[in-house]
């Protein structure tokens, strides 16, 4: 049984999301009891010039206005770092991810904190822990040529450490609804709780 999950939803909708049904499934399956939630339908702030600023100034010389401009980062970051697991509804939205998933990896991504370069190049931080990525599309095919957001999804999530990814997911559902659902459903059904 999984300890602590983080559960990320990217979905503008509520009602009638898929990736959100996904993601309840997902969580049902992992018998998760410790779970804390981040809803990205109401988004998260943008970097700004200000936030870059607060982030390359060394932590021990920021100003208050600075530790309070990267407040909501450290928060993020903290959620991660409690999470054993991460599982993060994503649907396509025109290829790609929803801004709102952007917008949180813009705000977790941070050098030092959850990467660092070396001399041989990027090494994630966020080591030991598993994400599982609850994909929604209606027309993607994922891990196809054009898909642009489980991709990229597992590539970020690499960077920064968390390299054990495992995608479910619902694709193609304006094609064939119903073979979507049951793949889904056969990919959660053989998930290791």
């Amino acid at each position: 049984m999984t300890n602590h999950v983080l559960r990320i939803d990217t979905s503008a909708r509520h009602e009638g999301s898929v990736s959100r049904e996904l993601t309840d499934k997902v969580l049902a399956k992992l018998a998760a009891k410790d779970v804390t939630v981040r809803d990205l339908s109401t988004p998260l702030p943008l970097i700004d010039s200000t936030w870059i600023g607060a982030n390359f100034t060394p932590a021990d010389t920021r100003s208050d206005d600075q530790k309070s401009t990267l407040a909501l980062s450290d928060t993020l970051i903290a959620e991660l770092n409690a999470a054993d697991t991460i599982v993060i509804g994503l649907p396509v939205y025109n290829f790609g991810v929803p801004s709102t998933f952007k917008a949180w990896i813009d705000l977790v991504a941070r050098a030092g904190v959850t990467f660092r370069y070396t001399e041989n190049g990027p090494e994630g931080l966020l080591t030991g822990k598993r994400a599982i990525l609850a994909v929604a599309s209606g027309g993607t095919e994922v891990g196809s040529d054009y898909d642009f957001a489980s991709t990229y999804a597992r590539h970020i999530l690499g960077f920064i450490g968390i390299t054990d990814v495992t995608i479910v997911s619902a694709d193609r559902l304006m094609v064939d609804p119903e073979a979507s659902h049951k793949a889904a459903d056969e990919q959660i059904a053989a998930l290791a709780a």
